[in-house]
């Protein structure tokens, strides 16, 4: 089975302003990045930026860059703007691995890859693991999705779903037994067919919502195949308190 990875950059974090170019024990966080995901073993990877100094660091460490435009909306887009220049065909894979990722484990990109090339039916793959957390069930910055029998979602939302009418009315304190609740991971394989259209796709009003880009593929009847992972993967960077675990994270390994 054959992919491509492609690490959109984008330097202007509005949480964590040049979060690319971030130390993480010696070495910004963009080559954090890419070292990790070269051990998926794809046919190739490449670093997606706007950024004149990303660029620049992730040559001096050996890695391919493609300078795309500043405007993009989403990781998506910029991704799209990549499968086009590089001419990559219609029936390729590309996963979507984002540059704030340092911890993320290589054969879950190969997995979901994996799924996607499976599943001749989806134009994306994705993954999820179980929630355990009634805290995060009702936290709107943890994403859940439903999925139906053959594995692809249904939908996606900050919402608690699927609802647990009966249990949530008589308590909130605590997940029912046996109510099957994922959180999703952001972490996307994509048919380059499906790239070539994604920025003709108007946006849907559930996108709008909810605030999730995935929504609009389900919107314009694009199925998405859904990996269950057997635990939580580690968490990216978003904040400056996340940047200190991970970089506590390599200095304890000494890498």
């Amino acid at each position: 089975m054959a992919f491509r990875i492609v690490i959109p950059a984008r330097h202007a974090s509005v949480r964590l302003p040049g979060k690319p170019l971030a130390d993480i024990c010696g070495k910004p966080m963009i080559v954090r990045v890419l070292e990790r995901v070269r051990a998926a073993a794809a046919l190739e990877v490449c670093v997606a930026t706007d950024h004149e100094g990303v660029r620049d660091v992730v040559l001096g460490a050996g890695g391919e860059v493609v300078m795309t435009r500043a405007d993009h909306p989403s990781g998506t887009d910029r991704l799209a703007e990549v499968a086009i220049a590089r001419g990559w065909a219609d029936e390729d894979i590309v996963v979507n691995v984002q540059g704030d990722e340092p911890l993320i484990d290589p054969e879950i990109i190969t997995a979901v890859a994996a799924a996607l090339a499976a599943d001749p039916e989806a134009a994306i793959a994705t993954a999820a693991h179980a929630l355990t957390s009634v805290d995060e069930a009702f936290n709107p910055n943890v994403v859940k999705v439903v999925c139906d029998a053959a594995g692809r979602a249904l939908y996606f939302s900050r919402a608690p779903i699927p609802w647990a009418r009966d249990a949530f009315g008589a308590c909130r304190d605590l997940l029912p037994a046996g109510l099957a609740m994922r959180r999703h991971v952001g972490l996307y394989a994509y048919r380059v067919s499906f790239l070539r259209r994604y920025a003709e796709l108007a946006p849907s009003p559930l996108e709008h919502w909810e605030a999730l880009e995935q929504l609009r593929a389900l919107w314009h009847g694009y199925r998405i195949q859904v990996l269950d992972l057997a635990s939580a993967p580690a968490a990216g960077v978003d904040t400056p308190e996340d940047l200190e675990r991970v970089r506590q994270s390599f200095c304890i390994k000494g890498v």
